[in-house]
């Protein structure tokens, strides 16, 4: 059932920070991103037994989340907290418990571990460019999206590499345990996995690999970064639709999570987010996606 819900407030105080485009500093600013409402006496509004009403009585939430994706998931060395559209959704399903941002217990999460960690326990939710899956959706709850992307390329500013064609191959890395990896496989290159993107993004700065392969957002991200040095290039050829994560332990989770997203993209928190994110890479806001059913509990 769906649990009584206050309005979340629309009012989002957006904090510009580390412009990607502009500087190419992420993260610098820390607590970047926008300002939540966080919900008064929230367990009130969660059944006896569930895992959000567990998670608003303690005050506390630990959230997966990648620390190296400039725009999705990033937090530099003197940073307090992560910034990203990935810690933006985090803020505003915390705040539907009643925690703070400063209460959340961020956890640094690789792409091959994002399923242990909830099957161990060790997280409560992943929200780490996390493409929802047929087969993740076996071990782990996947509710969303709550954003589409595809596959592209990065590559050096003076490569020859323009489309798919020209990648058979070649070497193109990505992450260990990304989808990344199997796609740009069956288009005839030669994959190799590191366990982070920036380890990545380093072999191409210095002509280790071709190209590296991965969500156009994440790319762009890096390529802010580097303008001089790296380019974003192909057409997407793949649709991942990021989701977040949660135990199948506990399946009630996936209707709350889908609520409170629901919520975000009609008030114009999503919006306020992405802008305050990935939209610092100059790319528009999109228009919300279509979230998926819940499985039946």
């Amino acid at each position: 059932m769906r649990h009584i819900r206050r309005a979340q407030a629309a009012t989002v105080a957006l904090v510009l920070a580390a412009a990607l485009a502009a500087c190419g500093d992420a993260g610098d600013d820390d607590d970047s991103g926008t300002d939540v409402d966080v919900a008064e006496s929230a367990a009130d509004d969660f059944d006896d037994g569930t895992r959000m009403r567990e998670l608003a009585d303690s005050g506390k939430v630990v959230i997966g989340v990648k620390v190296d994706q400039p725009g999705i998931g990033f937090q530099g060395a003197t940073d307090d907290m992560p910034s990203g559209l990935d810690p933006e959704m985090g803020k505003i399903l915390a705040a539907d418990l009643g925690i703070a941002p400063e209460d959340i217990e961020w956890k640094e999460t690789i792409s091959d571990n994002r399923e242990p960690f909830i099957e161990n326990g060790e997280v409560d939710l992943v929200i780490a460019s996390y493409s929802i899956t047929d087969e993740r959706r076996q071990v782990v709850g996947q509710a969303g999206p709550y954003y589409v992307t595809g596959q592209q390329l990065l590559v050096a500013a003076d490569s020859d590499i323009e489309s798919l064609d020209d990648v058979k191959g070649t070497e193109v890395c990505s992450v260990t345990g990304s989808t990344s990896l199997e796609n740009i496989e069956a288009e005839g290159a030669k994959p190799r996995g590191f366990d982070t993107y920036s380890e990545c993004v380093d072999q191409v700065l210095n002509g280790t690999v071709d190209a590296m392969t991965t969500d156009g957002a994440i790319l762009l991200g890096y390529a802010a970064q580097n303008p001089d040095q790296l380019k974003v290039v192909v057409e997407p050829f793949s649709e991942e639709r990021y989701g977040i994560g949660y135990s199948l332990d506990h399946p009630e989770m996936c209707e709350w999570i889908t609520d409170t997203l629901e919520d975000a993209f009609e008030d114009g928190s999503w919006a306020s987010a992405f802008e305050a994110t990935l939209g610092q890479s100059g790319v528009e806001t999109p228009e919300p996606p279509a979230m998926d059913e819940c499985p039946a509990a």
